[in-house]
């Protein structure tokens, strides 16, 4: 058995999203290192249903979200396992791959909101295209003066610009045939050139973060960028500062995951758009999201049926 491990980027924090983890003590920790970075405790604050979207407290309650997973999960792995990230996602496996400790993971996550924050000016956002080639869309994307942002699939792709680029190329991409052209509820040009500046200042700040050494049993770290495996910590932080002006290859990351052989794949974040994009790509393979179980019991029972 060969286990990938998705974690989730931003968009579908929800009130429920600790439900599973919430009381198990394995991921105390991971909560109680989240408070003074938030001001209150994640559990108390998804709870809540205000406030989940903020790119600074959004990208913290993901990572708390994937580490709580792991840490609920870990214990009762055997065989073979990988893990890639989306956005934000590709920090917190850093923590699931044993590279950095939890408190290190979600300190650098809300640096690296911070960076954004400063790099983003207003009028900027993100949309979604679905149905239209690459060929055909980088000739809208060069029109509009936008960016490609992620490759999700062959005919799937996230672009980023000034929102007032963005509403004609969804017009346009529309008219060429595309299936889904939207605005997305995303204030942020991620992926983009337009960050620049907070890639530089993420790569400063991941510079003086503490190492660690990964034990035997960690999973097999990709690349969210490029789906590559990290074996040279610096090569691996450069892309993980890269990623974010940079176009996300995801579609390479579910690639990699297929090359490596996995015949499970669970999302561990809020939601489950990585494991919708993941049945498509790996069609043999098990693939679940773990708000989709009801207890801890629940997924280690299926992470470990044949």
């Amino acid at each position: 058995m060969t286990l990938a491990i998705l974690l989730s980027g931003q968009g579908n924090q929800h009130p429920d999203m600790f439900a599973l983890t919430a009381d198990r003590p394995e991921a105390r920790a991971v909560f109680e290192a989240a408070r003074p970075l938030l001001g209150a405790d994640p559990r108390d604050l998804a709870g809540a249903a205000e406030g989940l979207h903020g790119n600074r407290v959004g990208q913290v309650l993901c990572c708390v979200a994937a580490l709580a997973g792991w840490s609920v999960i870990a214990a009762g792995l055997n065989g073979r396992s990988i893990v890639a990230g989306y956005s934000i996602g590709d920090l917190a496996a850093w923590g699931v791959a044993g590279r950095f400790d939890a408190p290190t993971v979600l300190r650098l996550a809300a640096a690296r909101a911070e960076a954004m924050d400063a790099a983003s000016g207003e009028g900027f956002g993100l949309a979604g295209i679905r149905g239209l080639g690459r060929d055909t869309l980088d000739g809208l994307i060069r029109r509009h003066d936008c960016h490609l942002a992620i490759r999700n699939a062959a005919d799937s792709f996230v672009v980023g610009g000034r929102r007032d680029d963005l509403d004609p190329l969804c017009r346009e991409a529309l008219a060429r045939g595309a299936q889904r052209a939207v605005p997305l509820a995303v204030a942020t040009p991620s992926h983009t050139p337009l960050l620049a500046a907070a890639s530089d200042r993420f790569r400063a700040l991941l510079a003086g973060a503490e190492l660690h050494q990964p034990p035997p049993s960690a999973p097999r770290l990709l690349s969210g960028l490029d789906g590559a495996a990290v074996f040279r910590p610096e090569a691996g932080l450069d892309k993980l500062a890269r990623q974010v002006s940079q176009t996300l290859d995801w579609a390479a990351c579910l690639d990699a995951c297929g090359e490596y052989g996995a015949t499970h794949v669970l999302e561990l974040g809020p939601g489950h758009a990585l494991a919708t994009m993941a049945q498509a790509a790996l069609p043999g393979a098990r693939v679940h999201a773990l708000d989709a179980f009801r207890s801890a019991e629940g997924v280690r029972d299926w992470i470990a049926r044949p």
